[in-house]
């Protein structure tokens, strides 16, 4: 029984006492309309009908009789069909969208939500739990950012990772890109995405995953004294790395990952993409851009915290550092790989001194001792540049033009033969 047809019975039990407390003189036309809710013109009318063909004449002759603005069911069936055969899985609002782009429906998303909830297509959301209030955004772009990785599967049998890096003002998506693994180097990649196009940030608002931070029983607080890779590189750019204890209060970045997971594998698998490569393209040339013209707020006040980059080579910071001691032979072992130090102009050997051994996100690796840059390797740890100057730019302090003459090893052996 709907609620039209209950609230009918009940005005009709109403309107048959006021009729006969009229018809009794307790009560006035006019009175007993008030009571009613109705016009005396409108409660004169029903008596009438009411004496003329009883119950019968109370009934409101339109429930039942389809509207005539109603939209035609052929136009529902279809709209059902495109959802169940194409769309299926999708959310209501993704498939509007699309729906309206390029199939040309002119439906509203309330009357879409609720034919695809009645033709069981779509099922209703629970009911929220208890209000809590929302953090208010940070009023200016680069003031806090947040990043996290999600695993995706539209190819059967792939599972991929994404990452993203977004801006907790505006919602901008500033890097998204494919991964086999979350981990330190998908990190440091989306951070130098970022870096090199907007500049440095403020904070990094991150979970409490084992590449961002150490901690000492799952689950528990974070070790800020142990210094994860990425922690160390953030520290040394001046970005303070914050640590989220619930998902609740990362609700931001959580309700955009939300909606990609939603979305992307979607968009990707009717796109016809299977591959990484062309989906970090597509990401890149497509959906990002895409995305941030349809989420994109404002920021609550003018400017930008963002600062432009001006140090050393930003790839020398976003990268793994370790420590080693130079083996007799001038070799350094790295992770089962044996790099081999070659002749060096600035000093004999480096037998038994303390080198730090870069690896960067594509896999090269590079020997450093000090601020200068000794050699520089492929991801097999064979060398590629004896100088160094190959492959990451080297740091500022070492450059072609501005470096220091040395005199030739032999001339210096020929000096010290003289002195004897």
């Amino acid at each position: 029984m709907t609620r039209a047809t209950v609230l009918q019975e009940v005005r009709q039990m109403r309107f048959e006492e006021l009729y006969e407390r009229r018809h009794r003189r307790e009560l006035t036309m006019a009175e007993a309309a008030e009571i009613l809710g109705v016009t005396e013109r409108t409660f004169r009318r029903w008596s009438t009908r009411y004496e003329t063909d009883g119950v019968a004449g109370l009934k409101d002759q339109r429930l039942g009789r389809a509207s005539a603005r109603a939209v035609p069911v052929d136009e529902v069936l279809q709209m059902v069909t495109l959802y169940e055969s194409r769309y299926t899985g999708w959310t209501v609002k993704h498939f509007h969208e699309h729906w309206q782009q390029e199939h040309g429906g002119t439906r509203s998303y309330t009357w879409t939500k609720k034919k695809l909830h009645a033709a069981g297509q779509v099922t209703r959301a629970p009911r929220r739990g208890a209000h809590r209030k929302k953090r208010p955004r940070k009023p200016l772009p680069g003031m806090m950012l947040h990043q996290d990785g999600s695993t995706h599967e539209w190819v059967p049998g792939y599972q991929w990772d994404l990452i993203v890096t977004m801006d907790d003002a505006t919602n901008v998506l500033y890097s998204a890109f494919f991964v086999e693994e979350e981990g330190t180097m998908s990190s440091f990649h989306g951070l130098r995405e970022v870096i090199e196009a907007q500049g440095l940030f403020s904070s990094l608002y991150v979970d409490r995953g084992s590449h961002y931070w150490y901690t000492a029983e799952a689950g528990g607080k974070v070790d800020k004294a142990r210094l994860t890779q990425v922690h160390r590189a953030l520290q040394q750019l001046g970005i303070t790395l914050i640590a989220a204890y619930s998902p609740e209060a990362r609700g931001r970045s959580e309700r955009a990952f939300r909606t990609l997971q939603n979305r992307l594998p979607k968009e990707l698998a009717v796109a016809g993409i299977t591959d990484m490569a062309a989906a970090n393209a597509w990401l890149r040339t497509q959906f990002v851009p895409a995305y941030n013209q349809r989420f994109v707020v404002p920021a609550t006040e003018p400017g930008t915290a963002f600062v432009p980059w001006v140090g050393a080579n930003l790839a020398d910071v976003l990268c793994v550092q370790e420590a080693r001691v130079v083996a007799n032979d001038n070799t350094v072992r790295y992770q089962g790989r044996s790099l081999q130090i070659p002749p060096d102009s600035h000093r004999f050997h480096y037998v038994k001194a303390t080198v730090r051994v870069h690896e960067y996100p594509d896999g090269t690796l590079a020997v450093f001792h000090g601020p200068r840059c000794l050699t520089r390797y492929d991801a097999e740890g064979q060398l590629i540049d004896p100088e160094g100057e190959s492959g990451h730019q080297k740091d500022s302090t070492v450059r072609s033009r501005d470096r220091p003459i040395v005199v030739p090893r032999a001339t210096v052996h020929e000096r010290i033969s003289a002195r004897g």
